[in-house]
């Protein structure tokens, strides 16, 4: 049954990889094999739970002593609904409502034209220039805004300043890699670090001067590379009034500047202040990005309570902005989640760990790898399997290990955990199907895959090696 658990998951990627071959949306794949996955673990759980979670099922009868009297098999039942299904909700549910609250709040300064203030400073017409400046952007927006946010906003920016679409490839396949790269030393620059952050993996503290220079690397490279192609200026793009977002019409109306420079302003800190949040309040980040969604909408009432210069059919306030989110991309993060817990559950992920260790047992070979195979896989079903398959290991229990120098890459902030960060997020960018970030700018720019594989993969490819170079480096100057 596990063989067969195995199987399901990987014809479910298979789908979700040829999502655009097939027409099939990865989201509705997603869904269908994470509960199919849980159909199959709830029939194989009488023979799995109790050797596997020994202690944790035992605590639970001992808990629960009217469940003594019944058979196995429903003792089981009832301990995967009680314990293991609301265990792995709440898991997922930080997540998924950490990105709602930061969709949102992004969102709403875009429809009411704050990063006009930003984009508006862009001038140049000089492709390679512009190259660098829409590539540097990008890369430190994604730090602070998300990669997939981020990208959404630069590819609407680049539809404003380069008109031929084939030039506009080359752009956009920029800003995938310096979205990638960007978010993945910031805490809530991309899914896979909030994933490892939320769940304690690592800190911020540690993270962002661990990464920013591999990470900025991995940018660096490939951009160099993509400015010897382009030669001469742009051909500006006709200014558009209204544009259509997932099947809602927004109306491209201006707000005072002082308004919208004000918007962007308090989004932003909102945004940023999401870490500082749960360092003094020790809550988890879903928690205060959902403080900082209260914060925005309370000022955007209040906003069109007074005079407002925009007719009410045309005021996006928050139950609009909720209708322009990416719910397909949430939905599918539920799902793939949802199906890499029933890995975890089953013991599948737990035998992976096993071979890794027996066959590589090297962290810097496991994590370049996972970075390959997230080029392949979306990154947030791996680095939500090496987040069930390695536990976080406690410093004071390293000396009792069998290996404790190998077990101490696996305490928080690690260099396991950190070179995951770098590695899941950056490894995307080798596919144009590797991140979310790939997958919107295809959607909205219509890239082919197999231009992006012929023109892309391989620059974003020596960019990652070298940024994970860069840190294999810090690591060695550091233990010298």
């Amino acid at each position: 049954m596990l063989f067969l658990i195995t199987a399901v998951f990987l014809i479910g990627y298979l789908f979700i990889a040829l999502e655009h071959t097939l027409k099939i949306n990865k989201a509705g794949t997603a869904l269908i094999t994470g509960v199919v996955l849980w159909v199959i673990y709830m029939a194989i759980a009488p023979g799995v739970v109790p050797y596997m979670d020994s202690g944790e099922f035992a605590n639970f009868l001992g808990q629960n002593p009217g469940l003594n009297n019944l058979p196995v098999q429903q003792q089981v039942v009832r301990y995967v609904e009680q314990i293991e299904i609301i265990r792995m909700l709440g898991e997922t549910s930080e997540i998924l409502f950490f990105l709602i609250g930061a969709m949102t709040i992004v969102e709403l300064i875009d429809v009411h034209g704050g990063f006009d203030i930003i984009t508006q400073q862009i001038t140049t017409r000089n492709k390679r220039k512009l190259l660098w400046i829409i590539g540097l952007l990008t890369f430190f927006m994604s730090a602070i805004l998300d990669n997939l946010t981020t990208a959404i906003v630069m590819i609407t920016l680049l539809h404003k300043i380069v008109a031929n679409y084939k030039e506009r490839w080359i752009f956009g396949a920029i800003v995938i890699i310096a979205a990638n790269s960007g978010g993945a030393w910031s805490p809530i620059g991309d899914v896979t670090t909030i994933m490892l952050w939320v769940r304690g993996n690592v800190t911020v503290a540690e993270l962002i001067p661990g990464l920013i220079l591999p990470c900025l690397v991995s940018f660096l490279v490939p951009v160099w590379i993509a400015g010897t192609w382009l030669h001469g200026e742009v051909t500006p793009a006709p200014v558009e009034r209204v544009s259509v977002h997932g099947g809602v019409v927004t109306y491209h109306y201006r707000l005072p500047r002082r308004q919208r420079v004000f918007i962007l302003i308090v989004g932003i800190l909102c945004l940023i202040s999401v870490p500082v949040f749960k360092g003094i309040t020790h809550l988890p980040p879903f928690m205060g990005i959902l403080l900082a969604l209260g914060i925005m909408w309370v000022y955007t009432e209040l906003m069109y309570k007074r005079k407002s210069p925009q007719p009410n059919h045309v005021q996006p306030r928050i139950p609009y902005v909720l209708r322009r989110i990416d719910t397909s991309t949430i939905l599918f993060f539920l799902g793939i989640l949802t199906a890499v817990s029933a890995l975890q559950a089953s013991g599948v992920l737990h035998q992976v760990s096993i071979w890794l260790d027996n066959n590589i047992h090297d962290v810097f070979a496991i994590n370049i790898l996972i970075g390959f195979l997230s080029a392949v896989v979306d990154n947030v079903p791996l680095v939500a399997g090496s987040i069930a398959t390695y536990p976080i290991m406690e410093p004071g229990a390293l000396a009792s290990m069998a290996d404790p120098a190998y077990s101490a890459f696996f305490v928080q902030d690690g260099i396991f955990w950190e070179f995951l960060a770098y590695c899941a997020g950056v490894g995307g960018s080798m596919l144009i199907i590797g991140s979310a970030a790939g997958v919107v700018v295809m959607g909205i720019e219509k890239i082919n895959f197999m231009w992006y594989l012929k023109h892309i993969s391989w620059i974003a490819m020596v960019g990652y090696l070298a940024g994970a170079a860069v840190y294999i480096l810090q690591v060695f100057f550091e233990t010298l």
